[in-house]
């Protein structure tokens, strides 16, 4: 059986990187996993007032170790038990998601270009590159209607740690991509261009029709 096809796609916060791996799921219907960066947040057993002060958008706020095996064991076509982050919680669930291989990995996520060992296991490599004041401003809404967040807390944090964390780590990984989609979720030809790509891909392996 032929290796998966494993997609990165990386870009800063609410820049439209998880509408980007949607429109691609669509696209693959059964065929396809989704793996989200954000899953692998390392568990705290930090107060839950410390673990608001942790700086989320630094590499050091993952489990890269975890993240990379269990990558590896799809690829190796094995089920694997993907944590569940709690956003209102800053901390994992108890519970799991049980996750089955499929023909097409896409995994996504602010830094998943920053780490060589997660790079050299994608076949293709997207970013996502939306400007800065369309990214606060859907941070916002995100953030306040779907995170329990206060708009002064999504504020403080994006000046404080997302903002300067977006300079120094994920914008220089624009430099690893194989494509950059300008605006996301919004650019429609060039998801179908990556979309297109990839089903030649499958067809070459013998995986699709």
């Amino acid at each position: 059986m032929a290796k998966p096809i494993v997609i990165g796609i990386a870009g800063g916060s609410a820049s439209g990187k998880t509408t980007v791996a949607h429109a691609l799921c669509e696209a693959f219907e059964n065929g396809v996993v989704l793996l989200q960066q954000d899953s692998y947040y390392k568990h705290s057993d930090l107060p839950f007032e410390q673990r608001k002060q942790i700086n989320y958008d630094h590499p050091d706020a993952f489990d890269h170790d975890l993240l990379v095996a269990q990558l590896q064991q799809l690829i190796q076509r094995h089920a694997i038990d993907v944590p569940i982050y709690d956003y209102a919680e800053h901390n994992r669930k108890v519970q799991i998601r049980h996750v089955k291989p499929q023909d097409v990995i896409i995994l996504e996520g602010i830094l998943v270009l920053a780490d060589p060992a997660l790079r050299d296991l994608m076949d293709v490599k997207l970013f996502v590159d939306t400007d800065a004041d369309v990214r606060v401003l859907r941070r916002i809404q995100r953030d306040t209607q779907a995170r329990g967040r206060s708009l002064n807390s999504v504020i403080d944090q994006y000046l404080t740690t997302v903002r300067p964390a977006y300079l120094e780590f994920i914008e220089p990984t624009k430099r690893f991509a194989d494509v950059i989609i300008p605006e996301g979720g919004q650019n429609r030809v060039a998801i179908d261009l990556v979309r297109t790509k990839i089903a030649a891909t499958l067809r070459h392996r013998g995986e699709i029709s």
